[in-house]
C-alpha cells in the first residue's frame, strides 16, 4: 500500500471502520445491501470540485486506504494533479477504482476530509503569496469544529505555504498554535506566548511579560499590547523593562485589537496622516469601503501598524518585531502588501473558508466494468480518465 502523503504520525483515524456504518448516508447502505444481493461490479469514481482549488488530498487518502485496508479491500488509487498543483473547477481531482460493493458507502465520509482541506489550502496560499516575506502562523484551531476539522486545516494550511515557496519563494507559515499538527509545519510544538486572559490575571501588560519570561526565559517574547487599549504606551513599556531582548529582536509585540475602536493615538484623522506620511499615494487611489477600513479605519489597520512602528523605531527599538492578528483574510492581505505595511508576522485564521459552500467535494462513477457512463451533464468527468498511477 503506497504510503499517506501527509507525514502524519500513525494513529486510529476517524471515523474508525467499525464506525462507518454510523456516519455515512443512508442511501449508500441501502445501495450496497442492493450490490451484495445482485452482483458487485469493478466502478471507477471521479472525484471533482466546483470551484479552483489547490489539490490537497492527503487526509483523505489516509482515512481511505486505512479503511479499505480493514475491508482487505484492493483499490487502485489515480491522481490527476501532485499535492499542492492549482486545480481548475470542475477538473477531475483525481479516479478511485475498485469494489462498487467496499467503495459505496465511504463517499460521505472522504469527501468530508477532502473539499474543506483543498479550498482552505487555496486561500492559504494565496495569502502568502500576497505578503511573500511575512511569516505567519496558523492560529485557527479554537474557531474549528472539532480536532478534526482543526487538522485538515492544519494539514490545508501547510500545503497552501509549500505551494507559495515554490511559486514565490515565500517565507509562508512557520508554524500553527497546538502541538498536536505542529509536525505539518517542521515542528515538534505549537507556536505562541500569551492570551489576553493573561494580561487580564497578571494585571498590567508588563506584569504579564515579565511572568512569562520567568516561566519561559529561554524563549523569544511576544506581548499582546491591545487588552488595555494602550497599544504604544504598553509596546514601549515592555521594550523597557526588556531592553537586552528588544536590542537581540527576541521581542515582539502583536496587534490584535478588535474593530470597535482604533488603536492608541488614531482616530480618522491621524490615520490618514499617518498613510500621507508614509504611502500618500494609498489614499489617493480608489478604494471601496473594506479597504479603506483595513486602511484607515478600526482594529488592526495599515495606519495603526505604521503607527506602532514609527514609535518604536523613535524610541531606539528598530529590532522590536510586530505580529498583527485580528480579521485577516486573503484581502486584507492584499491590501496590506499594496501599501508594503511593516509586517513581520501575521496570526491567522481566516484562510479557513469563509463560504463552506464552496467546500463541497463531489464523486461520479464515470465506469462500470470497465464500460464508461456517468450522468447527463456530468461527461466532462471522462476526461483523462487514464491517468498515471501514482
Amino acid at each position: 500500500m503506497t504510503p499517506a502523503p501527509t507525514g502524519r504520525p500513525a494513529r486510529a483515524l476517524q471515523p474508525a471502520p467499525d464506525a462507518i456504518e454510523a456516519w455515512t448516508d443512508r442511501y449508500f447502505l441501502k445501495t450496497k445491501q442492493t450490490i451484495a444481493r445482485f452482483g458487485d461490479k469493478t466502478v471507477c469514481y471521479a472525484l471533482f470540485m466546483r470551484r479552483p482549488v489547490l489539490f490537497t488530498p492527503g487526509l483523505m487518502l489516509d482515512w481511505l486506504r486505512a479503511a479499505m485496508a480493514a475491508r482487505d479491500s484492493a483499490f487502485e488509487v489515480r491522481l490527476n494533479y501532485a499535492e499542492g498543483d492549482w486545480v481548475g473547477a470542475g477538473e477531475p481531482l483525481m479516479y478511485l477504482i475498485g469494489s462498487f460493493y467496499h467503495l459505496v458507502d465511504l463517499e460521505t465520509l472522504y469527501l468530508q476530509k477532502l473539499g474543506a482541506a483543498c479550498v482552505a489550502a487555496y486561500n492559504a496560499c494565496a495569502m502568502v503569496e500576497a505578503l511573500p516575506r511575512v511569516a505567519f502562523i496558523a492560529m485557527d484551531a479554537r474557531h474549528c469544529a472539532g480536532t478534526e476539522m482543526a487538522e485538515q486545516m492544519a494539514y490545508a494550511a501547510a500545503v497552501g505555504s509549500r505551494a507559495a515557496r515554490k511559486r514565490v519563494n515565500a517565507v509562508g507559515f512557520v508554524g500553527n498554535a497546538n502541538d498536536a499538527t505542529a509536525h505539518y509545519f517542521g515542528r515538534e510544538r505549537g507556536l505562541g506566548t500569551m492570551p489576553h486572559a493573561l494580561i487580564g490575571y497578571a494585571g498590567s501588560t508588563v506584569r504579564a511579560a515579565e511572568m512569562f519570561h520567568e516561566t519561559f526565559p529561554d524563549e523569544d517574547l511576544t506581548v499582546l499590547v491591545d487588552y488595555f487599549g494602550r497599544e504604544v504606551s504598553d509596546a514601549l513599556d515592555v521594550c523597557a523593562r526588556f531592553p537586552e531582548l528588544a536590542a537581540a529582536g527576541r521581542l515582539a509585540v502583536r496587534l490584535d485589537t478588535h474593530g470597535g475602536r482604533f488603536v492608541e493615538g488614531l482616530d480618522p484623522q491621524n490615520s490618514y496622516a499617518v498613510l500621507e506620511r508614509h504611502v500618500p499615494d494609498a489614499i489617493r487611489h480608489y478604494r471601496n469601503e473594506t479597504e479603506l477600513r483595513f486602511l484607515t479605519g478600526t482594529g488592526v489597520s495599515a495606519a495603526a501598524i505604521f503607527w506602532v512602528r514609527e514609535k518604536l523605531d523613535s524610541a531606539g527599538y528598530p529590532k522590536v518585531r510586530i505580529v498583527a492578528s485580528s480579521g485577516f483574510n486573503v484581502e486584507k492581505c492584499e491590501v496590506m502588501a499594496d501599501v508594503a505595511a511593516p509586517i513581520d508576522v501575521i496570526g491567522t485564521g481566516s484562510y479557513l473558508p469563509e463560504n463552506w459552500r464552496e467546500t463541497y467535494a463531489t464523486a461520479d462513477i464515470v465506469e462500470y466494468d470497465g464500460v464508461p457512463s456517468v450522468k447527463i451533464g456530468r461527461e466532462f468527468l471522462l476526461k483523462g480518465r487514464r491517468p498515471q498511477t501514482p
